[in-house]
């Protein structure tokens, strides 16, 4: 049941989210809703998607876990290691400097990051597709860019190596929030001590 849920909310974050690639599909859709009902639809389809991961996964670890393998322990500690560029590269798609235009998209790098530390640190059915959904997603977005004809939205100002530090220092309080409060109340498996 779990995995059931967990997919189909995969299957509904994600692909809103890949309207967002296909321009002329996402056109017909502001056509026939308008640019509020688009903005209105798209949000509440992406938290619904959000609460049927969560909500699935949380099923799955509870009821249905397949372990497929053991990472090694030394797999562990290098996720937790990358998951604080991760977070900076998140974090430095919204507080754009240097890091915003050597990476071009970090959102996409981030997630990419994000997804691949934890398919190394989790050996189960239930990760693997959670997190391969996302690694996928991330790839082929960072694909799609390349055959974008428009703009998309607004550009946000680049700023310089000053953003690149508050980026930094954003991203490392997120990171220490995440690992120290998020993962283990949320998700409920502890990631420093574990």
């Amino acid at each position: 049941m779990g995995l059931l849920v967990l997919i189909l909310g995969l299957i509904l974050f994600l692909g809103v989210h890949t309207l967002t690639t296909q321009r002329k599909l996402r056109a017909q859709v502001i056509s026939a809703t308008g640019e509020g009902g688009y903005k209105v639809g798209y949000m509440l389809a992406s938290f619904a998607g959000l609460a049927l991961i969560i909500w699935g996964y949380a099923l799955y670890r509870a009821t249905g876990w397949i372990n497929l393998w053991n990472p090694p322990v030394a797999l562990k500690h290098i996720a937790v290691a990358l998951m604080l560029p991760a977070v900076i590269m998140v974090v430095a798609s919204y507080i754009r400097g240097r890091i915003y235009t050597t990476l071009k998209h970090p959102m996409l790098t981030g997630i990419k990051l994000w997804a691949a530390t934890h398919l190394l640190a989790n050996g189960d059915l239930g990760s693997i597709i959670l997190f391969g959904s996302f690694l996928a997603w991330a790839v082929y977005d960072r694909i799609s860019l390349k055959y974008r004809s428009d703009a998309g939205a607004p550009p946000i100002p680049v700023g310089g190596p000053g953003n690149d530090l508050i980026a930094i220092a954003v991203g490392l309080v997120a990171y220490l929030a995440l690992a120290f409060a998020f993962h283990p109340v949320v998700i409920g498996v502890p990631v420093v001590g574990a």
